[in-house]
Parts: C-alpha cells; structure tokens; sequence
C-alpha cells in the first residue's frame, strides 16, 4: 500500500518532461518553458496535497463517518459484449465464474448491474444466471425507442474535417477509426452507458455501506487481496478514495491459486468513502477514458497523464476540491476477454485500442440497423404517399388524372427497352454493358486524334443528350425512358385501375432488368466514358444517370402489388439489384462517386438509401441517414447557398438540381422516420435554409446563353419550403396549385411529384 501520489526528486521529474517535449516540441526553448512551467505546478501541487492529507487525517475522527464500521458495497456492471474486443458471451462466462469461484468477504454486500444489454437473447440469460444464484441486481434497460432518438454527432462537424473532405477520415486514413467513433459519440453515451452505470452504482452503494465499489462486470477479487485493501483502509481511513490497480488475466484458471499476487499496473478501479460527492462525468464516453476523466479530478497520476488528446476530445476536467486524498491498496483481476493475444504487452495494447474502435462502431451500426428495420417494411412506397395515390384515385385532382391518362397513353406507345438496342457498343465489347459517354467531353481539337477528351462545362457533346437523336448509339435515353415510363404507367394503374397499364409496365422491368437476352450488366462500368482517360472506362460520374431508381423502385412495388409481375420475375428483379448494390459498394468507381463534394455525392446517396429501402436493408438505410448530415456541412454554406454547384457554369440549373436531389433523399429517410428537414448544424446549416436561399435566389443566379430555363422547374422546392419552413413565412407562391406535373429528367423532378410524401 502507498499513500498519495509516487514522488520523484525534481530533477528527475524536469529530466523526463524534456524527455518527452522534445517528442512534441521543434523548438528547445518551448520545451524547456514547458518543462519548467510543469515542474512549477507539479510542485504546487503537491505542496497542497501534503497540507489538505494532513488536514484529512487530523479531522477524520471528527468526521460522522468515522464513526461507521467498514463495511463494503460491491457493484459490478455488467455491460453488453464488444466483438471483436471481446469474444460473445464472455459477460456471462465471467459472471459464471465469479459466482463459482468469488468467496463472500466479511461485512461486504455485492449487487449487480445488467447495463443496457442490446441482445435480449443475451440478457435474458445473464438475468437468468444471476436470478438462479439468488443474486441482486439492477437492470438498466436498452430501449429501442429512446435509442432512435439519439443523433448523431455530426452537428459540430467543420466542412474540413468530413470523411468527404479529409481523406484521413475515410476507411484506410490514419484517423479513420477516430473519426467514426467520434460520430457516434451519442449513440456510444447511451449503449456503453460507462458513467451512467457507474453513478447508478454508486447511487445503489451510497446508503447502504461506508466503502463504495461501483466496478467493472469483470472484476476479481481473490481473498488476499480484499484483505489487503481492507487492512489499507483500516491503516488510512482518512483517504476519501481507494485506488485499487488492475491486473490482466488470460487465464482465468489463473485465480484460483489464492496466493496469485501478478503485477498489477492497468487502470485501477476506485472505491469511494460514502461522504464523497464527486460523480463520473456521463459525457465522457466508452473508448474515450470514461473512467480515467475520474483519475484525472482525483490526481492520480498513471500512463493516461501522456496519453494525447484531439480536437475532438473533451477538455481535460480540472482536479477536484478533495484531489489527493486517495492511497493505493491492493489489486483486481481483469477477467479473461476471450481475446488473450489484446492483453499482452505494447502490441496488444495497440491492438487493442483498434479493436476497441472497431467493436464500437460495429456494435452500434448494428443497433441502428435495428432501429431502422423497425420502422422498415420494403413493400411500403418510399417516395410517393400512399394515401395520397388513394386520394387521387377518389378523383380529388381531375386535372392530375386526366394528365396522368395521356401520359400514360403515350407510355403505351413505346418501349420495350433493352441495352442491345444501342448502334454503338461500350469499350468492353459486350452489349450488354451500359454506355454512355460522358455529356461535357469534347475531342481535343489540339491533338489529331482527339485524345485524351477535353471538357467543356455545360456543353453537350453530340449524342449525350437526352432524346438526342445521335444518342441511338447509347444507352441513357433509353434507360430514363425506362425509368419515366415505368413509374407513369405504375401511377396509372394505381390511381386509374387499368391493368393496360400494369402489363405494359412489367413488359418494361422484364426487359431492361430480368430477361438474360435484353438486361443490362448490374454496374455503370461504362457510363460516362472520357475517351482517352481511365482506360475508357467511366470515372463513377455516370452512376448518376440511374439515380431515378429512386421513384422507379416505388413503380416496382407498385406493379407487384398489381400482380402484373409475378413472383419469379420479383426474384430475378432483386438479384440483378442485388448484384449492382454489391458494384456500388465496392467498385473503386463507385467509391469515387460516393466521395464527391457536389450533386453526384447527394444523389449517390438517394440511389443506395432508396435501394436499402426497397431490399429492406436497415443498416444501410442508417448510413445514407449519417452520409447526408456529414455532407451538409460541406454543402451547404452558413447562407444556405450551395458553392458548389454556384461554381458550375450553369449556377441555376445545378443549385435546383441539387437541391431537388436533396430533398428527395429526406422524403426517402422520412419513410423510416429520419427527419433529415430538421437537421442543422452548429452554423446553422440545413435543407430550410438552403431552401430559402435558392427561393430568393434563384431569378439571378445565371443560365448559359440560348438555354431553356423551365420557370416551373422551383415549384416542387416551394412547395418543401412552405411545408416546413416554421421560422418564416413562406414566398406568396409557394400554396399556388401546381399545375405542371411531369418535367425535364433534366431537372430531377419526379413524375408527378405532386404525390410524393410530405
């Protein structure tokens, strides 16, 4: 047993902290003001603490605790196990064991904490062992509902330090697992629960005994070492705090040689006198030194004193009014992890600390992916309302039907569409690959081949427009033709009940996605394509070209429930999108795509979270939710203009288009109750006020000469802004009746949009 902090002669305390500045310092004389300054207050300290443990011991005995016998509450908490930190059901294998092989201690009571257990197999059978052994326990529990309305921590995200922006932060950066931790700090506060238990426990103790013991679930005590930390206690009463160092076990076997006495210099568990006020602070999350922010307070100096902290780390507490009235004694066991080759040495320490991330992330990935299935059902539109197509199909918009009828008619008229159609072939050979070039990519007129292609922002070379008639070589007209119909005549059958429409309609899905003769290849390897560059192949630029998934999957649901498309061509439907998710997920293409900082990262985002809805794919679901509040911060600017997209040279179009992007990707989030409209960020930045801006905006934001700028094209993001625009009152025409309904692919606006979700 030692009392107070270890003390070392000054010269050696300056020596090791020059030691270390110059590990952290260029400049020797900085190093040396720093040395010199820590000293200093080193020194003061500890003139302090000398004076406030003489003062301690002196006034203990007047003390009404002094007057209590030493008795001992010993709260265990037992929390939710993190693979692959630790192996599964090792919280219930280290409890069996405690409770096999743990004797009773003289005038101490244990009581248990099952804290927040996300597994309810799991913690059904942890209940079930302690309820069996006649144990008391507390449970704390995981609450699925409480758990979907923690954010997540992306609100005080600059636009520099975004996985979007900062390469280090992205899966393989150096700061990758840092950063995802960081933005599920919230979710980590409420799952790990660390210091909330912890103050349970002692809240638990605090009446009840005059020694409090709120640790860990895995903790060990063998009998000798109890005796040591009671014998401490009885020698040094007047310590407030028990500092009780811990040692790793990779056997717990180990443990039961009584007179086992191993090295023990791990963080320490802490057993509080009952007239004690200091609380673990519950910001401070799991990963994070939850307990160490305590150590800190109470001065106990350790390893965790050089640890480095970031930027987004909370600042370090100041020490508490009591701060070294704590004595060592003693020595716990840390029971087995399951993961033995973690507790050795400086490599398992470091090891350990990655896997600890990576447990983190994968824990509460998995209770979003939860949470989000939930309130998912796949055969549910995720676009369009539901009862607003009842509504329409009671005739409560005439002129909308009767639109509707024509445009549907004309559906009839065309298609079906298939890849083999196209004159022109994709660089692999294959028809069966999409192909398109890219639309601003002109051959350079300084080379006398033309290569590599140069662009020419907003310039569209022949036959990459839509409805071009140059574009019979390609694939893009035809696919949005596809899209377009598709969802028309999916529309009509719902709202006009005509089984015309229905066939038709499933003749196109067939044909395009099903039919091995006529389906496309599930990737755009080939969209895009900058002749000379990237070995012909397309960039991931092209991946926007079949973002209308979006809508089109709501038509899909839409002719199943019609019966039009029957169960066999359902399947094959859902293995080609199958097989195209896993070419977004992975291809390095995609991956481009998805980290792009304007329009193609947003719409990259509607295009998976539509798919994730349509395959019922919670997790996924709830990271197309945390991509989009990372990317506003990029985004969108503290004015609610988009830089972006005003740097283009056609300002207007690309604000609206990106805009109408964004808000159909809340309307998708909303169908699991994502409310992505309410979202803000510490600046203030969200959809609302991008809304607002281009609202006030867009009549001078400008357009490149001779183009045909629809008027119509802001009605839909009115609209948005009039519904959930609460500070201020909405632009007059915001409430007028819209009266176009079926626009320009161009311009990003759904088929009657006028029946997509609020």
């Amino acid at each position: 047993m030692t009392a107070g902090p270890a003390r070392r002669p000054a010269w050696q305390r300056l020596y090791l902290e020059l030691k270390r500045a110059r590990k952290h310092f260029r400049s020797p004389l900085s190093s040396l003001g720093g040395a010199l300054g820590w000293v200093k207050r080193k020194l003061e300290y500890r003139y302090v603490v000398r004076h406030r443990i003489k003062t301690a011991r002196d006034g203990y005995k007047a003390l009404p605790v002094s007057k209590m016998k030493d008795s001992f509450v010993l709260v265990r908490i037992i929390g939710n196990d993190l693979e692959p930190r630790h192996r599964r059901g090792q919280s219930y294998d280290n409890a069996l064991f405690i409770l096999d092989n743990e004797c009773d201690f003289p005038d101490c009571e244990k009581v248990w904490i099952v804290n927040r257990i996300t597994d309810p197999g799991e913690e059904a059978r942890i209940i079930g062992l302690l309820e069996s052994r006649g144990q008391s326990f507390h449970r704390i529990p995981f609450d699925l509902d409480a758990y979907r309305q923690v954010a997540w921590n992306t609100d005080g995200l600059a636009a520099s330090e975004s996985r979007f922006s900062n390469a280090d932060n992205r899966p393989g950066g150096q700061n990758a697992s840092r950063y995802e931790t960081h933005i599920r700090r919230r979710k980590n506060l409420y799952v790990m629960n660390n210091n909330g238990a912890r103050n349970m426990a002692l809240e638990i103790a605090r009446g009840r005994a005059k020694w409090l013991m709120p640790w860990d679930g895995n903790c060990y005590l063998t009998p000798l070492a109890f005796q040591q930390i009671r014998a401490a206690i009885e020698e040094n009463p007047h310590f407030r705090y028990v500092v009780v160092p811990m040692a790793r076990i990779v056997d717990n076997a180990l443990l039961l040689d009584e007179t086992l006495t191993p090295p023990a210099q791990e963080e320490p568990q802490i057993i509080f006198r009952n007239d004690t006020t200091e609380l673990f602070d519950e910001e401070y999350g799991y990963g994070r030194r939850p307990k160490i922010e305590m150590l800190w307070r109470l001065g106990v100096p350790g390893l965790w004193d050089r640890f480095r902290d970031d930027a987004w780390d909370i600042p370090r507490p100041r020490l508490a009014a009591d701060a070294g009235l704590f004595q060592k004694a003693g020595w716990v066991a840390r029971l087995d992890s399951g993961r033995s080759h973690l507790e050795i040495g400086r490599a398992g320490f470091r090891a350990r600390l990655f896997k600890r991330d990576e447990a983190i992330v994968g824990m509460l990935d998995r209770c979003d992916a939860t949470a989000v299935a939930g309130k998912l059902d796949p055969a549910r539109l995720a676009y369009y309302d539901e009862d607003m197509l009842v509504a329409a199909r009671r005739e409560q918009n005439v002129h909308a039907q009767q639109e509707l009828r024509a445009c549907a008619e004309q559906a009839l008229l065309r298609g079906p569409f298939s890849v083999m159609d196209k004159t022109g072939r994709a660089p692999s050979g294959d028809p069966h690959d999409y192909f398109q070039p890219a639309p601003y990519w002109w051959p350079d007129p300084r080379k006398p081949d033309g290569l590599p292609f140069i662009r020419r922002d907003g310039e569209h070379a022949p036959g990459t427009a839509l409805y071009d008639a140059a574009g019979e070589a390609y694939d893009r007209t035809r696919l949005q033709r596809v899209l377009d119909d598709t969802t028309v005549l999916a529309l009509a059958t719902t709202v006009l009940e005509d089984m015309r429409y229905a066939s038709h309609a499933a003749l196109l899905i067939r044909t395009w996605f099903v039919d091995p003769a006529t389906r496309m290849n599930p990737n755009m390897r080939y969209a895009q394509v900058r002749y000379g560059r990237d070995n012909n192949e397309g960039p991931g630029y092209g991946i926007i070209e079949l973002t209308d998934l979006y809508f089109f999957l709501d038509a899909v649901r839409l002719i199943e429930r019609s019966g039009a498309l029957d169960e066999r061509d359902s399947q094959a439907f859902r293995a080609w999108l199958s097989s195209y998710c896993e070419w977004l997920d992975t291809a390095p293409a995609a991956r481009f795509e998805f980290h792009r900082l304007n329009n193609h990262g947003v719409f990259f985002d509607l295009q998976r979270a539509a798919i994730a809805a349509f395959q019922g794919d919670g997790g996924a679901l709830a990271k197309a939710g945390l991509h989009a509040r990372e990317r506003i911060a990029h985004q969108l600017a503290a004015d609610g203009s988009l830089p972006e997209e005003l740097s283009r040279t056609r300002p207007r179009h690309y604000a609206m288009f990106a805009l109408q992007g964004w808000t159909a990707l809340a309307r998708i989030l909303s169908s699991v109750g994502d409310d992505l409209w309410a979202y803000r960020t510490k600046d203030g930045q969200g959809l609302v006020k991008a809304l607002r801006w281009v609202a006030a905006h867009a009549d001078t934001l400008a357009t490149l000469p001779g183009e045909a700028f629809d008027p119509e094209r802001d009605r839909p993001l009115l609209v948005d802004l009039a519904r959930h625009n609460a500070e201020e009152p909405a632009p007059p025409d915001a409430h007028a009746e819209a009266t176009k309904l079926m626009f320009h692919p161009d311009c990003a606006i759904a088929p009657f949009w006028i029946w997509r979700r609020p």
